[in-house]
């Protein structure tokens, strides 16, 4: 059973106003925004014009995780019954389609539909080219369209081609932040504003649409993220970015007793600095890594493309123990590197001083101009193996991730 809290202002007047044929949800995160559009789009399937009915996230999975199962709670599971195998949802007895725009053939999933209404989650990440498609099949008299998200680049096709152009189109544009959402623990809200730094907390807590520009790490501190003594360590994890001709780095980082992260040491060859290795050569070398430690790793997380050293490591695990724990990195970027951010910001992640070549890549990983004029954020993919490396390494432990920020 869902539990209503209060809404605000905001969201009572986002769900009676959206009234236009496109009406988008935007904004920090948890500011209440979500739930609101929510209530719109049930109120819109009982009254909206007849004819198909469409929702649609990402992936079929997070339209589920984020949207769905809430709808769930709302109706009852007595009022809603999920099809993935047909892709569609009864929601009140009426049948909703489904569907993942995660890239441009997604366009193919709803090319010659004729909607009158459609949901739309975390809209932002989505190919423009289907957002265009999509806004093409709402041709039933009356047709609307609901959407969400959090707010990316200035240069993002949703912000220049829609939400700059409010006044030009049939467009509501509702602007939340988390005072908009009243049922927020104040203790919560202080927590999670711990969790994002720099572009990441404009966007993400402020809710504005900003740049991501110049440094990636503009929080990294000589003076306060690098250390020359290291506390005991509770946990010991390896983190590998593999490279054939580009360069192999490992990293140990360790959960010290003070529950920081640690970068303790590092580990760099270059095949085009020097002579390339082979994956058992590079096996071998990780093995005097660990052992010149004397440390016995929870997990190594690799590269999830290196696919043919990660066998490797498979192969070896009878004659080395501390290869049984080998697992593929999670390579989401942009999460990635807001996380690292968060940890460095909050002089939660530090690096011993000899870890000479990752703090080198602190100080030169940079946000890639010409991809933000395209409304992208990606990194130039220089000076940044040892750093992925970290990504992986913070990424892979998400649960430990969440108690250090929040201690």
């Amino acid at each position: 059973m869902f539990e209503w809290g209060e809404f605000s202002d905001k969201q009572l007047n986002s769900i009676l106003d959206a009234d236009k044929r496109i009406n988008i949800w935007q904004g920090s995160v948890r500011s209440g925004k979500t739930i609101a559009s929510i209530v719109r789009w049930l109120e819109y399937l009982e009254s909206g014009p007849k004819g198909k009915k469409l929702m649609i996230g990402k992936t079929q999975r997070t339209l589920k995780r984020n949207i769905l199962d809430v709808v769930q709670e709302i109706v009852g599971p007595e009022n809603f019954n999920f099809n993935r195998g047909l892709g569609e949802v009864q929601i009140y007895n009426k049948k909703v389609y489904i569907a993942g725009a995660n890239d441009m053939r997604a366009e193919d999933k709803i090319r010659g539909m004729t909607l009158a209404g459609a949901y739309c989650d975390e809209v932002s990440i989505y190919p423009e080219g289907f957002f265009q498609m999509l806004l093409s099949r709402l041709s039933v008299k009356g047709a609307k369209v609901f959407l969400t998200t959090n707010p990316e680049g200035p240069y993002h096709w949703l912000k220049k081609n829609y939400l700059d152009r409010e006044n030009e189109l049939d467009l509501n544009n509702f602007h939340f932040t988390l005072q908009d959402n009243l049922t927020l623990d104040p203790e919560y809200v202080k927590q999670l504003k711990k969790e994002y730094q720099g572009v990441f907390y404009q966007r993400y807590i402020e809710g504005l649409w900003v740049i991501a520009e110049g440094l990636v790490y503009q929080n990294f501190r000589e003076n306060e993220n690098i250390v020359e003594e290291l506390p005991k360590m509770k946990q010991h994890f390896i983190s590998i970015d593999y490279g054939t001709a580009n360069p192999t780095a490992f990293l140990l980082v360790g959960l010290g007793v003070d529950n920081k992260f640690y970068v303790i040491d590092e580990y760099r060859h270059s095949g085009r600095e020097s002579t390339p290795k082979t994956d058992t050569q590079y096996a071998e070398d990780l093995r005097e890594f660990i052992i010149s430690h004397d440390v016995y790793p929870k997990w190594i997380f690799i590269d999830p493309s290196a696919k043919s050293f990660i066998t490797q490591l498979y192969q070896m695990r009878n004659e080395f123990n501390q290869f049984r724990r080998v697992a593929k990195a999670n390579n989401e970027v942009i999460n990635g590197i807001r996380r690292v951010s968060s940890l460095v910001g909050e002089r939660k992640l530090l690096v011993h001083k000899k870890c000479e070549s990752l703090i080198s890549e602190f100080n030169s990983y940079s946000w890639n101009p010409k991809k933000q004029e395209i409304g992208e954020d990606m990194p130039i993919k220089e000076n940044d193996h040892l750093l992925d490396a970290l990504r992986y390494c913070i990424s892979g432990n998400q649960n430990i991730y969440k108690t250090v920020i929040n201690n």
